[in-house]
């Protein structure tokens, strides 16, 4: 019984969407309940030779879970067998709440982790200085109420901010939009 040949092409297809089904189980180290591609940070994935090419646009410059994001991109892909793999990191666009997908989102909320909202525009800000205006109360993810307030802009990381619940008096995270 003789096998059919794969076309080039097709083979081409199918090793491309195993390589973004392996970084889809790449979790974020910071959050582990979501992967490195539903918040976003996976832009691009070509094959490149017998590799893979990963392009990945961390969630600010400063992140300090950029290198081991890319280490655990390189040895999913490499366990895989979709080796040698090469990431480059492009910063510019710079990356935004709203790539972060709708499962990641849910998943997010799910956690008890407040997901961002629209980041809006993205236009230039002319800084100006105005009087502290109150934070618009976030919906809990723990049980719903939007009876809560800010506590610290910053939470655990820079791009969280720490939240309480009034009804329930629990604390959660924003993700806050970018």
């Amino acid at each position: 019984m003789s096998e059919t040949p794969v076309a080039p092409a097709t083979a081409s297809a199918a090793r491309l969407a195993q390589a973004w089904a392996v970084l889809q189980t790449v979790l974020d180290p910071e959050v582990p309940v979501v992967s490195v591609c539903e918040l976003g940070i996976v832009r691009d994935v070509q094959l490149q030779g017998d590799g893979v090419h990963v392009v990945l646009t961390p969630t600010y410059s400063g992140c300090p879970a950029t290198e081991l994001i890319e280490s655990n991109v390189v040895a999913a892909l490499v366990a895989a067998g979709l080796g040698p793999v090469n990431v480059a990191l492009q910063r510019a666009p710079a990356w935004t709440t709203d790539w972060i997908s709708a499962e990641g989102k849910t998943k997010l909320r799910n956690y008890g982790i407040a997901p961002p909202g629209p980041a809006g525009q993205n236009e230039a800000v002319v800084m100006q200085f105005m009087p502290r205006q109150k934070a618009p109360a976030l919906d809990c993810p723990r049980c719903g109420s939007s009876n809560t307030e800010r506590l610290s802009a910053f939470g655990s990381t820079a791009c969280k901010a720490l939240h309480r619940c009034l009804a329930c008096k629990e604390p959660f995270e924003h993700f806050k939009p970018l």
